[in-house]
């Protein structure tokens, strides 16, 4: 009779286990992070009083910074900090009594700032220990719904807390608080201007603009109290505000947009790059006239779409400057401008094959200009970027159009090239693409008793058949030299302080003396 042996049991290799290990662990991570983002989404939500509004706030799965919504004006986005997690603060209602009370009561209206920074660290303090709270029970009832294992929860729980650890080093690691002075924008143009704010007031309080994220939104509680009437910006004696425009293309939505920014922002004068025909025929110079209607300093020099008569019927309009190796002053800020040598509205003619000697050139009699002159200008205006490399060096800021693409380089001399897109989403041909092109324009910000371009706001507006319009507020740093300028000029200022003190002292003793 033949024995029957038993079937020996495997023993699981070393790999075996590790993988089993492995794979218990990432059940376990995935189970906690579902548990947790399901929470944080349903429940992860407070409402509060701020100031003289209440709002609702929310953290959210996101690129990380936060967005302030303020329907139906639009909304503000600040890129502050990195991380998978997202504040977003919503603006809901007025309340009357608090508003009225604030009305009729300087004193509490003088403080709304300090109330607002008040409501707005409790609501952000009440809101991050409830999104805690919440993640941790989400991950845990997850976890034990699925696994049905006493332990599991509070491994669950302990891993969701580690997590959310990691976030909260990233965001404070990645901390960027000089984002706040540059808050993105949306929603509809004519409200984009009291939302972003003042660049006068974000060049005078820079520091202030930094501080913290509590100034936005007591901007936009300021807004809501006040009824949308803001105080009017600085005075002409501090900022001046010119508007770069390029490669309109005869598209009349684009004039539109300038005349609307125009006022809109108060700009004191319009800076031109070129292009604003196609083909620089009589026909399309009829709607050119409209520049003469502006009410403020229009500043041209000619793109390679532009004929010699669009250039004589803009000059001819009121308040019409057409540079072409020459200047021009605006509101105390000098400007020099060279038209595109080449006039080539068909690409098939040859003087589109001229080469970029030919545009080389044109930016070397423009330096030389430019060196003839008693003082250096603040702006130098060319069609084709490929003008600017000469001017490297010879003028701090060059504005330039002719690609349809929005950029904004440092030179190798110092020099910033800021290249416009395309104020008439491009002309006619926004029709031939699959996408719209885009609308673009941008408001420069000069100091006036120094021409420095101090902020900038790049405007995007939806093309053909779109209405959303974008601004992004980018402050200029001041230059290394002109901080180290500021510095001496406060060391001899209190120099010169000390030393007349001393004389001073001195001559009264020496009086005393005398008497």
């Amino acid at each position: 009779m033949s024995e029957v042996t038993e079937p020996t049991e495997q023993v699981p290799t070393p790999w075996l286990r590790r993988g089993r290990v492995a794979g218990t662990w990432a059940m376990r991570v995935g189970l906690a992070l579902i548990g947790a983002l399901i929470a944080v989404l349903l429940f992860a939500r407070i409402s509060a009083p701020i100031g003289p509004f209440d709002a609702s706030l929310a953290i959210r799965p996101g690129s990380g910074g936060a967005e302030v919504a303020v329907p139906p004006l639009g909304s503000l986005a600040v890129d502050a900090f990195d991380g998978p997690l997202r504040l977003d603060i919503r603006l809901e209602s007025v309340d009357q009594v608090r508003a009225e009370a604030l009305a009729n009561d300087p004193v509490r209206l003088a403080g709304v700032v300090d109330r607002v920074t008040e409501d707005l660290q409790d609501a952000v303090v009440k809101l991050v220990v409830i999104t805690v709270l919440v993640a941790l029970a989400g991950a845990a009832l997850v976890t034990w719904v699925v696994l049905r294992r006493r332990r599991e929860p509070l491994i669950a729980a302990g891993l969701t807390g580690a997590l959310l650890l990691g976030v909260a080093g990233v965001g404070v690691g990645t901390w960027r608080p000089e984002a706040l002075a540059t808050p993105t924008y949306t929603g509809l143009l004519v409200n984009a201007n009291s939302l972003i704010g003042s660049a006068q007031d974000i060049a005078a309080r820079f520091d202030a603009y930094r501080a913290s994220l509590e100034d936005l939104v007591a901007n936009v509680g300021s807004l809501y109290s006040t009824l949308s009437a803001l105080p009017p910006p600085g005075s002409a004696d501090q900022t001046v505000a010119l508007l770069h425009v390029s490669d309109l293309h005869l598209n009349p939505s684009g004039f539109d947009l300038v005349r609307q920014v125009a006022t809109q922002f108060r700009v004191d004068g319009v800076l031109d790059t070129g292009d604003i025909t196609d083909w620089g025929s009589p026909p399309e110079n009829r709607l050119i006239a409209s520049v003469g209607t502006l009410g403020v300093p229009y500043v041209y020099v000619r793109g390679n779409h532009d004929s010699a008569a669009t250039a004589a019927l803009i000059a001819a309009q009121p308040n019409a400057t057409v540079l072409d190796d020459s200047a021009v002053e605006i509101a105390g800020i000098s400007v020099v401008g060279a038209r595109d040598p080449r006039f080539t509205p068909d690409k098939s003619t040859g003087d589109d094959d001229a080469g970029p000697e030919v545009l080389v050139r044109s930016g070397e009699r423009l330096a030389d200009v430019v060196a003839d002159m008693d003082e250096t200008p603040d702006v130098a205006l060319v069609h084709d970027p490929n003008q600017a490399p000469p001017l490297d060096g010879e003028v701090p800021l060059i504005l330039a159009g002719h690609t349809h693409d929005r950029a904004v380089s440092e030179l190798d001399g110092g020099t910033l090239l800021m290249v416009q897109g395309s104020t008439g989403g491009a002309g006619l041909r926004a029709l031939q693409g699959e996408f719209p092109e885009p609308l673009t324009c941008t408001v420069l910000y000069f100091a006036a008793d120094t021409g420095r371009l101090q902020a900038y706001d790049e405007i995007t507006l939806g093309g053909l058949g779109e209405s959303e319009v974008t601004i992004e507020r980018i402050v200029v740093p001041p230059a290394e030299d002109e901080e180290d300028g500021e510095d001496d000029e406060d060391g001899a200022a209190e120099e010169d302080g000390a030393a007349e003190e001393e004389g001073e002292d001195g001559a009264t003793e020496d009086d005393d003396e005398g008497s």
